[in-house]
């Protein structure tokens, strides 16, 4: 790896890099934006996955994956939010 990249590297994972660059969300929004990006990136997998394996990957497949990814995401946050606390209480009774 080059020193460069290796530079780079180092600068993301400096504790005061993501403070400076991004605003910080309060706290009491982490389960929720925890649920966004959950979401976002399954629907993502599962919308590409599923969009190939039905039309391949032709012209118009970017188009048709971000169409897909939409609604899959729409549908998939408010499920996400309304389904963690029950999968939490399972997970508690299941473990010690």
């Amino acid at each position: 790896m080059g020193a460069c990249r290796r530079e780079n590297r180092d600068l993301l994972l400096r504790p005061d890099f993501l403070p400076k660059a991004l605003p910080m969300i309060p706290a009491r929004y982490a389960p929720v934006l925890f649920g966004f990006i959950l979401s976002g990136l399954m629907s993502c997998i599962v919308s590409g996955l599923s969009t190939f394996r039905t039309l391949g990957l032709g012209p118009h497949f970017p188009a048709l994956w971000a169409g897909n990814w939409a609604v899959s995401w729409a549908l998939a946050f408010p499920t996400v939010l309304i389904v963690a606390p029950l999968a939490r209480r399972v997970v508690a009774r299941l473990t010690s």
